[in-house]
């Protein structure tokens, strides 16, 4: 993108913001592999241990750090939803060719999903109440469609979500249905 090109102190904050999801995303992993032989942990609890760390290593400020939290959250109730209703796999809610995804974050994202496969409809029952994401906010990889027209943005790692390139919409769902599904 052009914006890209003129960094500044806003593209600074956006680019470490989108750094730091991957990075916490990262985090919740290693805390699920770490408590793994305990028991399943709460996807919460992991999400709050991989926010308190951010802080505490001071990458990013305590709001910062919410709001990245929140951000992860979002995406992980959004997969834990559409596996949920589905019965699909990781990649059919990413809705693109799974070879263009680091296959790291792939990891992670299978990972956390089946970690969570318990406390699926608890995660599926948030996610209707917070199914929308907006232009400004960081989400993970996958497909958005703008809710004015339709447009689709693939996401094949973190990244910061834009106006809509076709309206300049600012917001957008996962597609649910077989025939939302991009021939990506």
């Amino acid at each position: 993108m052009s914006e890209q090109n003129e960094k500044g102190p806003e593209q600074d904050l956006v680019d470490r913001l989108v750094a730091a999801y991957d990075t916490m995303l990262g985090r919740i992993n290693e805390t699920l592999e770490r408590i793994e032989q305990k028991g399943l942990p709460s996807l919460r609890g992991s999400i709050d241990h991989a926010r308190e760390r951010a802080v505490e290593l001071g990458e990013l400020t305590r709001e910062e750090a919410d709001r990245i939290a929140g951000y992860v959250q979002r995406d992980m109730e959004d997969a834990a939803h559409f596996l949920a209703d589905t019965g699909e796999e990781i990649r059919d809610w990413l809705k693109f060719d799974l070879r263009l995804v680091e296959s790291r974050l792939l990891d992670v994202f299978a990972r956390v999903a089946d970690q969570t496969s318990l406390q699926l409809r608890e995660l599926a029952e948030q996610a209707r109440r917070s199914e929308l994401y907006h232009t400004g906010e960081v989400t993970g990889p996958g497909t958005l469609v703008c809710t004015q027209c339709a447009k689709e943005l693939h996401f094949h790692k973190p990244g910061h979500i834009p106006p809509c390139p076709a309206c300049h919409g600012t917001e957008y769902r996962r597609p649910t249905q077989p025939a939302e599904q991009s021939g990506d």
